[in-house]
């Protein structure tokens, strides 16, 4: 009876991308049909859980990165990474806007080496369709030091909507999001 049970619950996979500052990566995954899931956290540097006071200071190797937790049924990694192309300027290199650092670059964790091989694929098809008129700079490496960040950055913007930071950058973000992919809009945000 044990295995009927785990026959029935659902399979989900994992992805990690570093987009900049992680409450507007979080904002837009978590608007995605498909996405069960999204967790701000740390990846890539040479420290085990490492806090955002070390984090900011870009001396730790670390990206802001999300999580996202998704129904593979419903939403391929291929559809996650055009989202990504198109919600972050992945041609400047460790910066976001006035978020500038290496704890800002643009990436990649990738969790399998299938995820590999999609994220370099889909890197080349997007260098080569004139999305972005500068190069793609974004690094695609294994996850490494992944952990979740402080309790207070998790779901940072539906918490803080009015917050400056939130009003000015990361909500025009969400309505250039909605436009450009209405198909994939959780019904309930």
């Amino acid at each position: 009876m044990n295995s009927q049970i785990n026959d029935m619950e659902p399979e989900y996979e994992e992805a990690v991308f570093g987009a900049g500052c992680f409450w507007c990566v979080e904002a837009i995954y978590q608007r995605v049909s498909g996405v069960v899931a999204v967790e701000s956290g740390y990846a890539g540097g040479h420290i085990v859980n490492p806090t955002y006071q070390q984090v900011i200071t870009g001396r730790t190797g670390h990206a802001e990165v999300t999580k996202v937790t998704f129904d593979p049924k419903v939403l391929s990694y291929e559809l996650l990474l055009e989202v990504f192309w198109h919600t972050h300027d992945p041609t400047t290199l460790n910066r976001q806007g006035a978020d500038v650092g290496p704890q800002y670059r643009s990436a990649i964790f990738y969790m399998t080496d299938e995820q590999r091989d999609i994220a370099l694929q889909s890197l080349r098809k997007t260098n080569d369709s004139g999305l972005w008129s500068n190069p793609i700079v974004t690094e695609v490496t294994p996850i490494t030091n992944y952990s979740k960040a402080e309790d207070y950055h998790q779901n940072y913007f539906n918490n803080n909507p009015n917050a400056g930071y939130c009003s000015v950058v990361i909500a025009p973000k969400i309505a250039k999001f909605k436009k450009d992919f209405p198909h994939l809009l959780q019904e309930s945000l």
